[in-house]
């Protein structure tokens, strides 16, 4: 059965005020930079904002037109006659914000000092949760990301941490840490009880996330604050480059083939920072490719920046010494980072496998009936969504795909 734990309701109940904390920090690090005439940063901000916020409401428009508009809760219900006016103005993202705690059970008890699981077990808010935690995700790879690479490379040339750009690159780094965990734990919901991860597991995969995600981001941002140029080169090129790969991996997460267009350049949005087990099947020679490729990468940005320290110092002094530690802590936090991978999926990461997942059953698209009652995948059970005994909340097909895509593997893959 779906339901919140103690640690989820926390964490989706911060989710709408830690979104609205991002939207002031936006508006202030905008005015902030108008002020100090920098126009060309603002104008790439401005870019990053409006870019994220409406991929975000588009997807969230689309997954409401493919589930035929169906809304599960009062607040959707009241507003599905002006959904597509919302998402135009976007402010869709607010209606699921405003559902999921209005649909959980557990939440209305934290919200009362009671933190526990509702009555019949059930937390409906969990299905509509695993949308946000997707919408969550794409933004945070769209704007929260590519914003610390701004405002670090900002202070890197500078030569001085201004307090609003600091302030800004800190809150956008907690909504990436914060999207991370919320996305894995919404991921830990489709494994049956038996197979449940510890919180331990949340702890170890926020971890190494933040330490590859950390030293992608410092690179990019030391290479930008040398050449701010061709740092869109090196975005476009590699984007291409990731747009291919996801074309050529054959994804299935739309329903609608422009959909699926849009899914996959999002993916090579996301590729770009940090890697999205989005491919159904075997990944390991996918995932030891592209780590290989951004450690060289992460590498070569380093090396160039030193390059340029030691021979041609910007608005401020580093000694080539200081220059290489930088850039060679950079590379060994990526390598720390592939070191707590490993960690994750040899300790923590259950050990479930394709073909237990392929058997003769019929694939999970369907619910039953009875309460608590199982989809059946082969020889692995992936849990359903159920409100109650007689009426059955939708299994969310999307999520359900990357569980499967995230927690199954070959028998012959290695863990990577």
């Amino acid at each position: 059965m779906f339901r919140f734990a103690p640690m989820d309701c926390l964490f989706t109940s911060a989710g709408l005020p830690l979104f609205l904390l991002d939207i002031v920090l936006d508006v202030w690090a905008a005015v902030d930079l108008y002020q100090e005439g920098a126009y060309l940063c603002l104008g790439v901000l401005l870019v990053l904002l409006i870019g994220s916020s409406v991929l975000a409401q588009l997807y969230s428009w689309l997954w409401y037109k493919y589930d035929k508009f169906e809304v599960h809760t009062k607040v959707e219900d009241k507003a599905k006659t002006w959904l597509g006016t919302l998402h135009l103005f976007q402010l869709g993202i607010y209606i699921r914000h405003a559902a999921v705690l209005e649909s959980s059970p557990s939440l209305c008890r934290c919200c009362r000092g009671t933190c526990g699981y509702s009555e019949d077990g059930e937390d409906p808010g969990v299905y509509l949760n695993h949308d946000l935690s997707m919408l969550r995700l794409f933004e945070t790879f769209s704007e929260s990301a590519p914003q610390i690479v701004l405002m670090l490379s900002i202070i890197m040339r500078t030569g001085k941490p201004d307090p609003i750009t600091v302030l800004k690159m800190l809150g956008s780094l907690s909504a990436v840490a914060f999207c991370v965990t919320t996305h894995h734990r919404c991921l830990r919901s489709f494994l049956p009880e038996k197979k449940n991860q510890k919180p331990v597991s949340s702890i170890v995969y926020f971890l190494w996330n933040l330490l590859l995600l950390s030293s992608r981001i410092v690179a990019l941002a030391l290479f930008a604050s040398v050449e701010p140029c061709f740092i869109f080169t090196h975005f476009f090129c590699s984007w291409l480059v990731f747009f291919f790969f996801a074309w050529r991996s054959n994804t299935d997460f739309m329903e609608t083939p422009a959909g699926e267009w849009l899914y996959r350049a999002t993916l090579g949005l996301i590729w770009y920072f940090n890697w999205f087990n989005a491919v159904d099947g075997k990944t390991r020679n996918q995932s030891v490719a592209y780590h290989a490729c951004m450690l060289l990468d992460v590498s070569v940005l380093c090396g160039v920046w030193y390059w340029r320290m030691s021979s041609d110092p910007p608005h401020h002094e580093l000694s080539c010494l200081q220059a290489a530690i930088i850039a060679s802590a950079v590379v060994a936090v990526y390598v720390l980072g592939l070191v707590c991978r490993i960690i994750y999926y040899l300790f923590f990461h259950p050990k479930l496998y394709k073909q237990d997942l392929t058997g003769n059953e019929p694939h999970a698209d369907q619910v039953d009936f009875g309460p608590g009652a199982p989809v059946q995948n082969g020889g692995v059970t992936f849990r359903s969504l159920q409100s109650g005994p007689s009426q059955p909340a939708p299994c969310n097909k999307r999520m359900e795909k990357l569980a499967e895509n995230f927690y199954s593997r070959s028998s012959d893959d290695v863990v990577v």
